[in-house]
């Protein structure tokens, strides 16, 4: 593992241990040229993943790009951070387990779009705005009718 201080490829591990959800390894690491401690944390790819872009871009599946974009959705929400990691990891396996080694963007998309609404509703409508591409306030309405389970927009209710 490179040292991300000085950049020497020969680092040795002091430490290493499971995380808490057995998800990945943690790994202490010290640099002998620079003296620079570090942490990795490494997780086990069942496959490698590529994902067609609806422009038709294959591009490598990349998890921290997801876990930023769920990162967003959830940006001053009290949501902790184990449950966003649990979450993610949650999705990758869900990804990998499907048996295909390219996967459509789409199917990331609502496979986030699910995970977010049973997790917190402001980052399910902060996402699908973005990922259905909402152009006018009647699309937040009807999403907002579909969380309330009725199909009625909340806001075009009669107040009887």
């Amino acid at each position: 593992m490179r040292c991300p201080y000085c950049g020497n490829n020969d680092t040795q591990v002091k430490d290493s241990r499971p995380t808490e959800d057995n998800a990945a390894i943690r790994r202490r690491r010290y640099c002998a040229d620079c003296g620079g401690r570090f942490t990795t944390f490494e997780r086990v790819q069942l496959r490698e993943l590529t994902v067609l872009k609806r422009s038709g871009r294959r591009v490598p599946f990349d998890r921290d790009k997801l876990m930023r974009s769920v990162q967003i959705s959830l940006r001053k929400r009290p949501v902790e951070p184990e449950r966003i990691e649990r979450m993610v990891s949650g999705i990758v396996r869900q990804l990998e387990s499907m048996g295909e080694n390219e996967v459509k963007s789409e199917t990331i998309g609502k496979l986030v779009m699910e995970a977010l609404k049973g997790l917190d509703d402001v980052a399910y409508v902060r996402f699908a705005s973005v990922y259905k591409n909402f152009r006018e306030a009647k699309d937040f309405e009807e999403l907002l009718g579909e969380l309330s389970g009725d199909g009625d927009p909340p806001i075009l209710k009669s107040a009887e």
